[in-house]
């Protein structure tokens, strides 16, 4: 089946994809990667917004989804219509919900950040683990 034609809002301009080991140093590392890039790419007032989605999804993949010395993937693209931010780690058997935190709990609002943030948020399977993505359209 031949794909769809590209069209210049779909078109992928800039495209980063990066490995993290699978520490909390990771986070930090992914957030601040993250503000950087798309500041470079042109969409400064995103910024903030980038680095918060990437540390809440790669601190979820530390959290529910590494494994030992099992590397977790970011890649970020952008697009004519959007940036979209891509965690992927090896557990495809524990899959990403929102679910509710009571107001002393330490964990649990990750994903809402993300859904209160992003314009939408997902996972997809891979063949060995998933990848859960947001995406910040305009």
């Amino acid at each position: 089946m031949a794909e769809p034609p590209t069209t210049e809002v779909s078109r992928v301009l800039q495209e980063d994809c990066l490995d993290y080991t699978p520490h909390a140093r990771s986070v930090t590392l992914a957030r601040r990667r993250a503000a950087r890039l798309v500041t470079e790419w042109g969409r400064p007032a995103l910024a903030g917004d980038a680095a918060l989605v990437a540390s809440e999804l790669v601190t979820n993949a530390l959290l529910h989804g590494s494994l030992c010395e099992r590397l977790i993937r970011v890649r970020i693209t952008l697009t004519g219509a959007s940036l979209r931010i891509e965690v992927s780690d090896p557990r495809g058997e524990r899959l990403p919900s929102l679910r509710p935190a009571e107001a002393e709990d330490q964990f649990g609002r990750g994903l809402h950040v993300v859904e209160h943030l992003a314009a939408r948020w997902g996972w997809e399977p891979r063949v060995v683990g998933k990848t859960v993505y947001a995406e910040f359209v305009w």
